[in-house]
């Protein structure tokens, strides 16, 4: 009897130190949450393989997507979130790339709360933007004379501390010399903009407007795809939200026809901590 007591305390000992090493050995994996959108997921796959955590396939760009992912040696599991939505799940998840104009509308400091952050490519400018066929009106070119003012570069370096920088290499007084704004004295520009920087940025811009009588009428967006429909169905003016590589990727999957005016600002996306406080855990 006691020597059956002893068999079965043992197999009971080893079952269990079995089941203990299973569980220490099977440890979570690191959660990323990602933008959806092509560009934006791939400005953030590129920033995660610049830091070291992954491979992406030969010859995958702008329109990475997990699907490019050659390499995974840490085994990450992504998860894949509307942008606007990243500061919201940030809690839930491991880590969350954000674009900069979400992150200060979530009150993160790119510049400081960022665990890393990409440099500030002017690929990924973001652009004043309109239907094809309107770029040479003068009430855009005074949009865009404004935009580009000294005042609104100024504006930036002061407001945002990095975390928007202006693209704008020979600013302007605000005004564009090449046309009659007697002309335009009374008339509206009406531009589709998400909050934060772009309504902020234009706010500045209403201003210089104003000197001239024209008055600019800014309608803010919370997401990527209306800012473009209302320019393309000609209800608004311009919009001011995004990049040249979403807006090709846009016109493509929509055949919308809205092109660039000018790049006025760079926003560089972020990787910030969710249920970590460094990167070190991805590495474990």
């Amino acid at each position: 009897m006691k020597k059956f007591v002893s068999t079965l305390l043992i197999a009971v000992l080893a079952i269990t130190a079995a089941f203990s090493l299973a569980a220490c050995g099977s440890s979570e994996k690191i959660t990323i949450a990602v933008p959806n959108d092509t560009t934006n997921e791939a400005r953030a796959l590129l920033l995660l393989e610049d830091l070291g955590y992954i491979k992406l396939k030969e010859g995958a760009g702008i329109t990475a997507t997990i699907l490019d992912i050659e390499e995974n040696p840490h085994e990450i599991e992504f998860k894949e979130v509307e942008a606007a939505q990243l500061p919201n799940v940030l809690q839930d998840v491991d880590y969350a790339v954000i674009n900069s104009n979400y992150a200060i509308e979530a009150d993160l400091n790119p510049t400081k709360d960022a665990l890393g952050i990409e440099g500030s490519s002017s690929a990924y400018g973001n652009i004043l933007a309109v239907k094809d066929g309107n770029e040479s009106s003068d009430l855009i070119k005074a949009l865009k004379a404004a935009l580009e003012s000294q005042q609104v570069v100024d504006f930036i370096a002061t407001e945002y501390d990095g975390a928007v920088v202006s693209v704008v290499d020979q600013p302007t007084d605000g005004y564009d010399p090449s046309i009659d704004y007697a002309a335009l004295s009374g008339k509206t520009i009406t531009v589709a903009a998400s909050p934060t920087p772009h309504a902020e940025i234009l706010s500045v811009v209403k201003e210089i407007l104003a000197e001239k009588n024209i008055i600019l009428d800014i309608r803010e967006f919370t997401d990527y795809v209306q800012p473009n429909n209302v320019v393309e169905s000609g209800e608004i003016d311009a919009n001011y939200f995004q990049h040249i590589p979403y807006l090709d990727d846009f016109n493509a999957e929509n055949g919308t026809h809205i092109v660039s005016v000018a790049a006025i600002h760079v926003e560089p996306i972020g990787i910030y901590g969710g249920k970590q406080t460094s990167l070190d855990a991805i590495k474990g």
